[in-house]
């Protein structure tokens, strides 16, 4: 039965609004308060300094590191994740046997934590008795040191991209296999290769499911944290440094909440930015072929 009157309707999400005021927008005036005051080891007195912290951020360098290293991990994400992952299900879709396996296989580092991950590459990249020099040392080569001020940011970044991968997997995968057979054999009748079946029929098909996993890749690798603080801790020299671990370091170890949540509010704002864009691209018509 349809109700036509909207009440019944406001009714049934009172509950639900309530804890999005409760637990979304209440932190979130918040947290834009508390970027306007000089508030400090979570002490009970905030001085009121109005957007003091804000061009204190216009002037920080650590900030234009931070918001660099965040877009290149969004970016990369965007590349290699939905990229690989897209790929290896267009590969595993063919398979008529053990898919499964492969599903298994690919998307056990998603339960992993991001801890246990991080600490394993970071052992990975150590000088002395890490995997990497080991190997190089079997083949006679010297050592070398992995996290450097250049390499530090894109090696913190690798572990997360291999993280997710299968993430994506799966969901590229669901949406292969609500593609129609019938559509694939009609065209291999008319004399469509693999790659003209996967550009012209695969890709426009999924492409609200491409959409999708492009917000998800944005929203999730802007607020990525446990892997790279694990890993460098936003070092060398803040070399790999994000958004995030920036917060985190300016909030609980300098102890400066006030700037601290004017950091929080600079990266939500970047990531409604980024949505909107997103948003705005997957109303734009599909090319048809």
């Amino acid at each position: 039965m349809i109700l036509k009157d909207k009440k019944y309707a406001f009714l049934f999400l009172a509950p639900a609004l309530t804890l999005i005021m409760i637990f979304l927008f209440n932190p979130l005036i918040q947290t834009f308060y508390f970027s306007l005051t000089d508030w400090h080891s979570f002490s009970m007195k905030k001085s009121f300094i109005g957007f003091e912290n804000y061009q204190r951020l216009l002037q920080d360098p650590v900030v234009g590191i931070a918001i660099t290293n965040t877009l290149l991990l969004i970016l990369l994400c965007i590349i290699f994740e939905i990229g690989f992952a897209l790929l290896l299900a267009m590969l595993i879709d063919g398979v008529k046997r053990g898919f499964k396996i492969y599903r298994t296989i690919f998307f056990f580092p998603v339960v992993v934590s991001g801890s246990a991950i991080g600490l394993l590459f970071s052992l990975t990249y150590q000088y002395d008795a890490g995997l990497l020099n080991n190997i190089l040392g079997l083949f006679g080569m010297p050592k070398t040191v992995w996290l450097t001020e250049k390499s530090s940011a894109l090696l913190s970044m690798i572990p997360y991209i291999w993280q997710m991968t299968g993430f994506y997997f799966v969901i590229f995968m669901t949406a292969l296999t609500k593609i129609p057979s019938e559509i694939y054999e009609s065209a291999s009748l008319d004399g469509a290769t693999g790659l003209a079946k996967s550009i012209y029929i695969t890709l426009p098909l999924i492409r609200d499911v491409i959409i999708t996993t492009i917000a998800l890749v944005i929203t999730s690798a802007i607020k990525v944290f446990d892997i790279i603080f694990t890993i460098t801790q936003g070092g060398p020299m803040n070399s790999s440094q994000v958004l995030s671990t920036y917060i985190y370091q300016t909030t609980f170890q300098a102890n400066n909440q006030g700037y601290g949540s004017a950091l929080s509010i600079l990266m939500i704002v970047i990531g409604i930015g980024l949505t909107i864009i997103t948003t705005l691209i997957s109303r734009q018509e599909p090319i048809s072929y």
